[in-house]
């Protein structure tokens, strides 16, 4: 997988003249862990982190971001293979990494991304099945769910046939299950 297909854009970008006051602001505002900064082109210059406006900030609130970013950033581009980033990231130990195409900033690849890649989509719609489930049998897990390609597939004990059918009704109410498979084990 490449991070084209998991980066986030638009980017919250700041200038090198913005002051250390808005710029902690912008962090803090959208819980970013770093913001890229960039020139009047989009190019990056370099990252302003949470340590860095942590540690410019306290000292003088009025300092521009240039005297406090990280210099030069390390960046990624839209063809880096995920595995790759993921890597520098932990080496390095950075939470998210700006994304440019060439050297202008298109926008940016979290952890949070890149940890959204190990969860495929038929684990999400299972989950949220088995919440239904849960939620109709009063928290009293009754039911096995597996979900794959949109089909879900549940195996347990049921009352009668009509509690297959609301059951049957209450997984294909999930957006992205298509066909519901039902298997009742004897009582």
């Amino acid at each position: 997988m490449l991070v084209r297909d998991v980066f986030t854009s638009p980017v919250v970008a700041v200038r090198p003249e913005t002051t250390m006051r808005e710029a902690v602001t912008v962090l803090t505002d959208n819980r970013f862990a770093m913001v890229p900064v960039v020139d009047d082109s989009g190019h990056v210059l370099g990252v302003l982190s949470e340590s860095d406006a942590l540690r410019a900030a306290s000292r003088d609130p009025e300092i521009t971001v240039s005297t406090a970013m990280t210099a030069p950033a390390v960046v990624t581009s839209l063809d880096d293979e995920v595995g790759t980033v993921a890597e520098r990231m932990l080496d390095d130990r950075l939470r998210s990494m700006p994304v440019v195409d060439g050297d202008t900033l298109i926008g940016i690849v979290s952890r949070q991304d890149l940890l959204r890649t190990m969860v495929r989509r038929d684990d999400v719609l299972a989950a949220r099945v088995r919440f239904l489930l849960d939620d109709y049998a009063g928290h009293r897990r009754q039911w096995n769910v597996a979900v794959d390609a949109g089909t879900a597939a549940i195996t347990g004990k049921f009352a009668d046939d009509a509690e297959q059918r609301i059951i049957g009704a209450l997984a294909l109410s999930v957006p992205g299950v298509n066909r519901v498979d039902i298997t009742a084990n004897a009582l």
